[in-house]
């Protein structure tokens, strides 16, 4: 099980949970922000500190968020437009960076940013 991080994230990214996540895995998009599946230890601090309330805990995932859980484990296992290969599981946020690709359901939203 793990937590997920859905549409309310997206063209947002407060970063909140970055800083509150003791494991560095919630990995940052172009659009949005991923929690890594494997490397989350399902502690929950990041998911009281969202301040737009878009992270869940995988069971607790609204019906209307459920393509959020295949598409957060996209991000880090599926070759996306512009990687030359999947993430993977790089062991941490940090050092990794801010990757300029976001998974399939993410890439297709309209943008919520712009007038």
């Amino acid at each position: 099980m793990t937590y997920v991080i859905g549409k309310n994230c997206v063209d947002v990214m407060d970063r909140a949970c970055v800083e509150e996540c003791p494991v560095d895995c919630i990995y940052e998009g172009g659009r949005a922000l991923y929690i890594h599946p494997d490397e989350c230890v399902d502690c929950g601090a990041c998911e009281p500190v969202c301040p737009v309330e878009a992270i869940y805990y995988e069971d607790d995932l609204p019906a209307d968020e459920h393509g959020h859980l295949a598409d957060n484990a996209a991000f880090f296992f599926d070759t996306l437009p512009g990687r030359e290969a999947p993430l993977g599981s790089p062991g941490g946020a940090a050092k990794l960076g801010p990757v300029a690709a976001d998974a399939p359901l993410v890439a297709a939203m309209v943008r919520q940013d712009q007038p």
